[in-house]
């Protein structure tokens, strides 16, 4: 939001933009991973905990999300970048960044599936562009309304390819045991 002329947002504005965007990458996760990946997390894997363990730590991984936004708004505010264009890129480029470095270092030290290693730092990346645009785009927006809207379709068009993607038998659906 171009504060020129303006008093500077509420921390509510600040913390109702965050969890747009952190819903925006939700939305593309569950995509990335219950869809294009599901395949991957069903077959077993020294490096992937077994799939009861995931599914109980998924709200874990989402904080991580979350963490990601507030370090992206952040860096956004502090370099005035504004627009969905400018702050797609720059959360794409953050992506990049960050998660070369990770996948650089788990590459190092862990068994995992380079194939694997590729598509978590590719949609990671995608994942920190899709949650900049959204900031991006808030921060030129007085009201959050419309934004939300276009988020929510987002994410439940996202859902529904996802599902559509399992029922067609492209991705699989993965069946918990519990451990048994």
């Amino acid at each position: 939001m171009d504060t020129t002329n303006h008093p500077l947002p509420s921390i509510g504005f600040y913390i109702k933009l965050t969890l747009l965007s952190w819903l925006s990458m939700l939305g593309f996760d569950f995509f990335l991973h219950a869809g294009l990946l599901s395949r991957v997390y069903s077959q077993p894997s020294p490096f992937l905990l077994p799939l009861d363990r995931a599914f109980a730590y998924i709200p874990i991984g989402y904080l991580s999300f979350l963490i990601f936004v507030i370090f992206l708004l952040w860096l956004m505010l502090k370099l005035k970048l504004q627009g969905w264009k400018q702050g797609a890129i720059f959360g794409f480029q953050v992506g990049v960044l960050t998660w070369g470095a990770f996948s650089i270092g788990l590459f190092s030290i862990a068994t995992i599936p380079p194939t694997l290693l590729i598509a978590w730092f590719l949609g990671q990346a995608i994942e920190l562009g899709i949650g900049g645009g959204v900031l991006g785009h808030g921060l030129t927006q007085s009201n959050f309304g419309r934004l939300f809207v276009q988020i929510l379709i987002f994410v439940i068009v996202l859902i529904v390819i996802a599902i559509v993607l399992q029922n067609i038998g492209f991705a699989q659906a993965p069946l918990i045991t519990n451990g048994n």
